[in-house]
């Protein structure tokens, strides 16, 4: 049980450290990192690499952004071979439409709670 929570810990912080990492030396901004760890779990799931990993990091891939686009991909995998190509589409939306309203609901109450500003 400590070497699951360790893998975890490894592999999650190696992803933190990479983003970090392209913080610093390439300027990208966050959104773009966020599109590239996206798109990434995504190539994994496509590409069947995905479980293999999260057998030995468990959450440690699935909790950053990589495990959203594993899931949009593995519901659009789904979708698609039961419907086709429109199946793709619904699939990869109905996946992740629980997180997606999670994030508007919580979104929508933060910005009721706190009062935004802009950077000056």
């Amino acid at each position: 049980m400590f070497l699951q929570y360790l893998y975890a810990f490894l592999i999650g912080g190696a992803i933190c450290c990479l983003g970090q990492l392209l913080i610093n030396k390439t300027h990208m901004t966050s959104a773009r990192i966020l599109v590239i760890f996206l798109l990434l779990g995504a190539v994994l799931e496509g590409l069947g690499w995905f479980a293999p990993i999260e057998s030995i990091a468990g959450s440690g891939i699935t909790v950053p952004i990589t495990g959203f686009g594993k899931t949009l991909v593995r519901g659009a995998i789904i979708g698609a071979s039961e419907e086709g190509f429109l199946g793709a589409i619904k699939g990869g939306m109905a996946a992740v439409s629980g997180v997606l309203s999670v994030a508007i609901i919580a979104g929508f109450l933060m910005a009721i709670i706190f009062k935004s500003k802009t950077k000056a």
